[in-house]
């Protein structure tokens, strides 16, 4: 039996990135590092690059994210980025969409000791939820996917108008231009590649900005967006 990986201590940076929070975020380094290794959530191997991998990676994303948006992290697996960007933006409304049971079992326990009141964890898969949460502003998601498909996911539960911003790697721009005709399907009208952490983490995180029109998910499911909300109605009038 390997001996577990030991959390290094935060760095400077995240004492900037994370303010008042940073206390949460240490606390929430710390069950990763230990529950969430336990329960199989990350990797023995990612603790010793908790922060600079995964806490800051993600909390950066708050750069690109409007101010007092709803958002939806789709896959949220062990919290990543949802819980971190919660951590820096107490002005949003996050969901964190995640289908495993053991996951979500771990992202409630993470919200109710750090006093996230602005978050509430879903269990379910994306396209199981689609009619039974609200339409958000922004849809996040982590590596949980190639585009195409982490879009099929995403950009149906996204308002009008609305983006998705999927934090990716090195294949970024080969993952947009090979995803370019389902991303249209899909109703996006403005796709680009953004780099945010200046100063913060090295290399910078990638993030892949998808932004729609009128109509998230394009035709296909436009028919059934327009079922959900009418079977919507029918249960509240009775």
């Amino acid at each position: 039996m390997t001996e577990a990986a030991e959390l290094p201590p935060a760095p400077e940076q995240a004492r900037e990135v994370f303010g008042d929070r940073f206390d949460d975020a240490v606390r929430y380094a710390e069950l990763l590092a230990e529950a969430g290794v336990q329960r199989g959530l990350i990797g023995p191997r990612e603790v010793p690059r908790l922060w600079e991998r995964h806490l800051l990676n993600c909390a950066v994303l708050s750069e690109v994210v409007p101010e007092g948006v709803t958002v939806c992290d789709v896959g949220s697996g062990a919290g990543l980025p949802g819980i971190p960007l919660a951590l820096v933006r107490e002005d949003l409304k996050i969901t964190l969409l995640e289908p495993l049971l053991r996951r979500t079992t771990f992202l409630t326990e993470v919200v109710e000791l750090l006093g996230l009141d602005h978050v509430t964890v879903v269990r379910g898969r994306a396209e199981e939820v689609m009619g039974k949460l609200n339409p958000v502003h922004v849809v996040t998601a982590r590596a949980v996917a190639p585009l195409d498909r982490l879009a099929a996911w995403g950009v149906p539960l996204l308002r009008p108008y609305g983006e998705m911003l999927a934090l990716k790697g090195d294949t970024a721009e080969e993952e947009l231009k090979a995803a370019g005709t389902a991303l249209s399907k899909l109703g996006a009208v403005e796709t680009s590649i953004l780099h945010v952490g200046e100063g913060v983490v090295d290399p910078l995180s990638t993030v892949v900005r998808v932004e729609v029109g009128e109509s998230p998910g394009g035709v296909r499911f436009a028919a059934k967006r327009a079922k959900a909300a009418r079977t919507g109605r029918t249960r509240r009038r009775r």
